[in-house]
């Protein structure tokens, strides 16, 4: 009776284990999903996206869209990808850029999985949601854009020099409140070598020529992907200190300074 009662709590325990593991999402099946994303878009083709049959939302530029007309319906030749995923939310993001097709784009993109952060479950997709910029965006040059990102390294940040998740949201919080607060620009870590990337314009170092307040209005409806292991932040938002423009934000932080920021505005 000793044994078996042993045995029935190791059991339990077990249960327990294998309960919480599988609570969190993986790195691997994030990445599975946003590359079925990425094959999709480049067939123009749907039909094989594991589509949430319950509670699926399709967003194009802040906006509820039909994804069987969207840009996703368009096959696109894309020339550079790449994607950051977070654990915690249970979602990821991707950057792509389609330079030599016959319509350009730069597409920034969070998909977001079933159940957040209390699910595994990565094999469908609650919601796809894209800023999709093209002629007529702010600054907008995909060929420009994808010679600046092709330069960049992106690799992973060691354990001992990566920004946590809470310092990372703050950093892109405090970029996109420039334009309201007049402390939020000193609040950054500002790397001496960072690049900012806006479109067809490159800004060195990006601590330079920054916004200190002045605008009345927040930039809102901010949407998060965080990832720790590759020192990023990316918030889809509502840019209305200008506007209330579609627009990504996206920081990458090294060594606890700023390194590259890269905005996608579609001026709407």
């Amino acid at each position: 009776m000793y044994t078996r009662n042993i045995l029935l709590g190791l059991t339990a325990a077990l249960g327990l284990i294998v309960t919480s593991t599988s609570a969190e999402c993986t790195r691997e099946g994030l990445l599975v999903a946003a590359q079925r994303y990425l094959s999709a878009q480049a067939s123009g083709n749907i039909t094989a996206l594991p589509l949430s049959s319950t509670n699926f939302t399709y967003m194009v530029n802040n906006k509820k869209a039909d994804i069987k007309t969207g840009v996703l319906s368009q096959p696109l030749k894309i020339d550079l990808n790449r994607t950051t995923v977070d654990v915690v939310e249970c979602a990821s993001y991707t950057m792509l850029i389609s330079a030599s097709g016959s319509k350009p784009y730069v597409i920034s993109t969070q998909i977001r999985h079933p159940g957040g952060n209390k699910s595994n479950d990565t094999s469908s997709i609650a919601s796809i949601d894209s800023i999709v910029a093209t002629t007529g965006a702010l600054f907008f040059n995909a060929p420009k854009t994808l010679s600046y990102v092709q330069a960049e390294t992106w690799t992973p940040i060691s354990a001992t020099a990566r920004a946590n998740r809470t310092e990372l949201k703050r950093i892109g919080d405090a970029y996109l409140d420039m334009w309201t607060d007049a402390k939020a620009a000193d609040s950054i870590p500002w790397g001496t070598d960072c690049e900012r990337v806006e479109g067809s314009q490159l800004t060195k170092p990006c601590g330079a020529s920054l916004p200190r307040g002045g605008s009345q209005r927040n930039n809102g409806n901010r949407r998060y992907v965080i990832d720790e292991e590759y020192g990023s932040v990316d918030v889809l938002c509502s840019f209305d200190a200008l506007g209330s423009l579609p627009d990504s934000h996206e920081v990458r932080v090294e060594g606890g300074k700023v390194k590259y920021v890269h905005t996608v505005t579609v001026m709407s």
